[in-house]
C-alpha cells in the first residue's frame, strides 16, 4: 500500500479538493443538507477504497446517485411529514442499498452489467444530467426549488416574482470561473476556486442571498438505534428504491473502473469492487451521509496527479475528514447559487454530446432506443427507463439478427460476402511480416452483448505492428460496437500501430464512415476488399502505415463527476 506513498499523497489531496465543492452541492440537492454529502464522501471513499477491487478508485456522492437519492428522500418525507420523521426509512434504505452491493459482489452478478447497451447508458446518462440542470433552475435564480420535474415545468412563471439579482450575479460568476479558470491554470480545481473566492465576496459584500446554513459541528451521529426501531411491516417501502440505488450504484463503478483501467493499463476486479462500495455505503447510510459510486471524474484526478494505490483513497477521505472538522463554521456561509452553478456545470458534463451527436449516424433502433430512456429518466422513473431501454434493445437486435439472416439467404448465390473463410490463406504469410501482425476475425454481428469481450482482447494485445480486423461475417454493427471499435482503435493508435481492415461489408462500412471513423481513424487505403490485397501492400511496404496521425481523437469520457 506504500509502494508510491508521495504520488498517492499527492493523488488524494488533490482529489479531495476536487470532491469537496462535490459533496457539499450534492448533499444540497439531496434535501438531506451539505453535511450528508460531506459524510458519505468521507465515510464511502474511505472504505470503498480500503475494500475495493480498483486501485486508484476515488469513490464519494455522484450525480446521478445523488439524483435518485433526492428522489427516494423526497418519497419518503412527503410520507412521513418531514426528514427527522422520515430518517429512520431513508438510513435503512440506503444500508440495504449497500447489502445488495455487497450480495451482487459476491453472487458475481456485477459482471453482466458490462454488457449494458451504449444506447441505454448515453439515454440514462444524459436524462440524469437533464435533470441536475433542471432542479437547479430555482435556486440558480436565488429561490428554493420544487420536489420533481413537473412541478419545477409548471412553477417557472414563478420566477419572475420571486428573482434574486444578487443570487444570478453568482449563479453566472460560479459557472464562468469553472470554464474559464482552467485557461489561467489547471492546477487549482476551478470548482473550488469558484466555491472559495465567491463566498468570500458574498460574505464580506453581505449579499442577500441563501446560503447553506448551520451544519452539525464535529463527528456524525451514528444511527444503529434507529435502524433497530425501524417498522419492517412494509419492507418493499425500502427494497425496491434501494435496488434501484444499488443497481445505478454497480453501472456508475464499474465503469469508471474500466476508465481507470484504460487510463494504467492494468484490470478491476468487478466482484470485489462491488464489495467495496458495498461495505462504503453501509458506512455511509449508518452516519447519515448520502450513497455514492466510484467517480469518474475524482478517479482521473486521482491518476493524473500520481495515485497508483489504495492509499490515495483512504487519504482523500481523511482530508475531507479534516475539513468536516476545522471547517464547518465557515461552510455554512456558502451560497446556494453558488452551489447551483457548480451542479449546472455537473450537468452538462454528464450529458453525453457525442451519443447525441450521433444520433442521426446511428442505426434508427439505437437511436430510439436512447431518446426513449432519456425521455423516461427525466420523466418517469429511473430503474423504469433503463429496464424499459434494456428489453427494447434485445427486441430489436433480435428483429435485426432475423433480418440479417434472411437477406443473407437471399444474396448468398450471388457471392456479395468477401471471405467467408479465409484462415487457410493465413498460412502463406511470410516471415518477414508474420511476426509483426496481429489478426483479429469477427466471426458475427458487432454488438452490445460482445464490446466488452473485445475491449479485453485488445487490452491483451501482444506486441506488433499492424492490427488486421477481418469482418467479412459481421452483416451489422450496433452503436455499442461502433464505439467499442473505435476506442480499441484510439488505443492501437497511441500504441502507433497501424490498423487494417479487410472485408467490411456495407452496413458496418456506412456506421464507420457515419461517425467519421472512416477516414478519420482509418484511412481508406489501409481498407481492402480482401485479406490477400492486405498482405500484399504490407508485403511491398506500400501501406498507409499510420492511420491518418493528424486527425487523431481525443477519448470523451461519458461520466465526469
Amino acid at each position: 500500500m506504500f509502494k508510491n506513498l508521495s504520488g498517492d499523497m499527492f493523488g488524494g489531496l488533490t482529489a479531495a479538493i476536487v470532491a469537496l465543492p462535490l459533496a457539499l452541492a450534492f448533499g444540497v440537492q439531496s434535501g438531506m443538507g451539505a453535511i450528508a454529502g460531506l459524510y458519505g464522501a468521507i465515510a464511502l471513499g474511505f472504505f470503498a477504497a480500503l475494500f475495493g477491487g480498483t486501485n486508484t478508485q476515488i469513490s464519494g456522492p455522484t450525480g446521478p446517485m445523488t439524483v435518485v437519492s433526492a428522489v427516494i428522500i423526497a418519497g419518503e418525507i412527503a410520507l412521513y411529514g418531514s426528514l427527522e420523521a422520515a430518517i429512520g426509512t431513508i438510513v435503512a434504505t440506503f444500508v440495504l442499498a449497500g447489502i445488495f452491493l455487497i450480495i451482487m459482489g459476491i453472487t458475481g452478478i456485477g459482471q453482466y452489467i458490462r454488457y449494458m447497451p451504449y444506447p441505454v447508458v448515453s439515454g440514462f446518462m444524459s436524462g440524469i444530467g437533464l435533470i441536475i440542470i433542471i432542479m437547479q433552475i430555482f435556486p440558480f435564480f436565488g429561490m428554493n426549488s420544487p420536489s420533481s420535474i413537473p412541478n419545477v415545468f409548471a412553477q417557472l412563471s414563478s420566477i419572475l416574482q420571486g428573482i434574486n439579482i444578487q443570487a444570478v450575479i453568482l449563479s453566472i460568476s460560479t459557472i464562468a470561473i469553472i470554464y474559464l479558470f482552467p485557461r489561467i491554470t489547471k492546477t487549482i480545481p476551478s470548482a473550488l476556486v469558484a466555491l472559495i473566492g465567491l463566498s468570500l465576496i458574498s460574505t464580506l459584500m453581505g449579499l442577500n442571498v441563501p446560503i447553506i446554513g448551520d451544519i452539525p459541528k464535529g463527528l456524525p451521529d451514528v444511527h444503529i438505534d434507529t435502524l433497530l426501531a425501524m417498522d419492517w411491516h412494509h419492507p418493499m417501502v425500502m427494497i425496491v428504491p434501494a435496488l434501484t440505488l444499488a443497481s445505478l450504484g454497480a453501472i456508475d463503478s464499474l465503469l469508471t473502473s474500466v476508465v481507470a483501467d484504460n487510463m494504467t493499463k492494468t484490470q478491476h476486479n468487478s466482484n470485489k469492487e462491488l464489495i467495496g462500495q458495498g461495505i462504503g455505503n453501509i458506512a455511509a447510510g449508518i452516519i447519515g451521509g448520502l450513497p455514492g459510486a466510484g467517480a469518474t471524474m475524482r478517479t482521473v484526478v486521482n491518476i493524473n496527479a500520481g495515485g497508483t494505490g489504495k492509499l490515495a483513497g483512504i487519504i482523500h477521505s481523511l482530508v475531507l475528514m479534516v475539513v468536516l472538522l476545522g471547517a464547518g463554521e465557515y461552510a455554512k456561509l456558502i451560497p446556494l447559487p453558488v452551489l447551483a452553478g457548480i451542479l449546472i456545470t455537473v450537468g452538462i458534463g454528464i450529458i453525453d454530446y457525442k451519443g447525441i451527436k450521433h444520433l442521426a449516424r446511428v442505426p434508427r433502433a439505437d437511436a430510439v432506443v436512447m431518446i426513449i430512456v432519456l425521455v423516461l429518466t427525466v420523466f418517469v422513473d429511473l430503474l423504469q427507463a433503463v429496464a424499459i431501454g434494456l428489453v427494447l434493445a434485445s427486441i430489436l437486435f433480435m428483429k435485426q439478427m432475423g433480418d440479417n439472416a434472411e437477406a443473407k439467404a437471399v444474396s448468398s448465390t450471388l457471392d456479395d460476402f468477401h471471405d467467408i473463410h479465409l484462415k487457410d490463406d493465413e498460412k502463406g504469410i511470410s516471415e518477414d511480416i508474420k511476426n509483426q501482425i496481429y489478426i483479429q476475425h469477427f466471426d458475427g454481428p458487432i454488438f452490445f452483448g460482445f464490446t466488452s469481450h473485445f475491449k479485453k482482447m485488445m487490452q491483451e494485445l501482444p506486441e506488433v505492428s499492424v492490427v488486421i480486423f477481418r469482418m467479412p461475417n459481421v452483416p451489422t454493427i450496433d452503436q455499442s460496437g461502433m464505439y467499442a471499435i473505435e476506442d480499441a482503435i484510439l488505443e492501437l493508435q497511441q500504441k502507433e500501430i497501424t490498423v487494417i481492415i479487410t472485408g467490411i461489408q456495407k452496413q458496418p462500412k456506412d456506421m464507420l464512415k457515419n461517425i467519421k471513423l472512416i477516414p478519420g481513424l482509418v484511412s481508406e487505403e489501409n481498407i481492402f476488399s480482401n485479406f490477400n490485397d492486405a498482405i500484399k501492400e504490407l508485403e511491398n511496404c506500400q501501406l498507409d502505415f499510420k492511420s491518418n496521425p493528424n486527425k487523431q481523437r481525443k477519448r470523451k469520457i461519458l461520466w465526469r463527476y
